[in-house]
């Protein structure tokens, strides 16, 4: 039997793309039917303690702080270093597929997401990685000021921390804008992040004590990204619909027949995938039982915010517990890489 990548390719429309991988993962990656590459703030962070890639890392970042003596710019090199060569990769990817498939997305500074200047400045020096980079941008009041600019300016974006309905909407609204005054349209990514969001979910339930079956849970983060695919298929909104922050086998499955990118790590996802084999069937398309989503409305409301169109206002996006709890995870990688410089910085005084 085919490996279960390239079944899903043949028999679906879905792709697979790999998560924050390392130079070796992306390779494999590819050669199981990759066609595009997310990496996120945390990247710096992972392929330090990458026990294949650590020594290849400390390399690099000891490049970085020799170029610049500010440590988040040194962090940001380091970053840029790390996924220049992922990006090489793809570029076959990219190049046969005219541009369609082969994309690397790349994060800035989590640090700087609430200053629109910030996110620009690092969006478009990731871009010059190269041809087949899309520039990741965090959906929230800044990130919507920043992307109007970069789409103005013909970059790709991979509009990214989705966790809501009406932040895709407001995105698809801003690229529609922002096209019609300036004709421009670069390619634009939808990534909704549906593990994390259950990963949020359930501490709240937690941390209250909300009696809550884990089997309604776990289709919280799936629900939204069903609906959200629903309605970019009927109103013919642009942009390729990403599902994102896999925690799960789940995650990639379920969403298995939609015109979608499902995007997991190599390492306990991808993997475990190739070796369980399964069959390829369509589930994107079953419907979540209504009672499911009475439930999850009753007793969680901030799944309520995520699931109705006009939940959330973008004043909101920032701190929205979801983004919040994402986020997070990102500037806590971030720092630890700080901390390893300044480290680095006093050995080599």
């Amino acid at each position: 039997m085919r490996p279960y990548f390239h079944r899903v390719m043949e028999q679906t429309p879905t792709r697979f793309w790999i998560n924050n991988p390392s130079r070796d993962e992306a390779v494999q990656a590819i050669d199981n039917g990759a066609l595009g590459c997310t990496t996120n703030p945390s990247y710096p962070q992972k392929m330090v303690d990458h026990p294949q890639e650590a020594d290849y890392a400390a390399g690099l970042l000891d490049e970085a702080i020799c170029e610049s003596n500010d440590d988040h710019e040194a962090e940001a090199i380091l970053q840029r270093r790390l996924v220049q060569p992922i990006a090489r990769t793809f570029m076959p990817t990219f190049n046969i597929s005219g541009g369609r498939h082969g994309y690397v997305s790349i994060q800035g500074d989590p640090l700087q997401e609430h200053d629109p200047s910030a996110i620009i400045q690092d969006a478009l020096r990731n871009r010059n990685l190269g041809v087949n980079i899309a520039c990741k941008v965090p959906v929230t009041e800044a990130g919507l000021e920043a992307m109007a600019v970069l789409f103005e300016q013909d970059i790709p974006v991979n509009a990214t921390e989705i966790m809501s309905i009406q932040q895709a909407l407001d995105v698809f609204a801003l690229y529609q804008r922002v096209g019609r005054r300036s004709d421009k349209h670069p390619r634009l990514f939808i990534s909704q992040i549906a593990g994390i969001f259950d990963d949020y979910l359930l501490s709240v339930v937690e941390r209250e004590g909300i009696d809550l079956s884990p089997d309604v849970l776990c289709q919280a983060g799936l629900a939204i990204g069903r609906k959200l695919y629903e309605i970019m298929q009927e109103r013919q909104y642009p942009g390729t619909f990403v599902s994102g922050g896999a925690r799960g086998l789940h995650h990639f499955t379920e969403m298995v027949g939609g015109e979608v990118c499902v995007t997991i790590n190599w390492k306990g996802t991808a993997d475990r995938l190739l070796e369980q084999n399964p069959p390829v069937v369509y589930r994107l398309f079953n419907p979540v039982p209504e009672k499911v989503i009475e439930e999850l409305q009753e007793k969680l409301p901030d799944f309520c915010r995520a699931y109705l169109e006009g939940g959330l206002a973008p004043a909101e996006y920032e701190e929205f517990g979801p983004v919040q709890h994402f986020r997070n995870s990102f500037i806590k990688s971030w720092q630890r890489v700080l901390a390893l410089i300044q480290a680095r910085r006093v050995s080599q005084t």
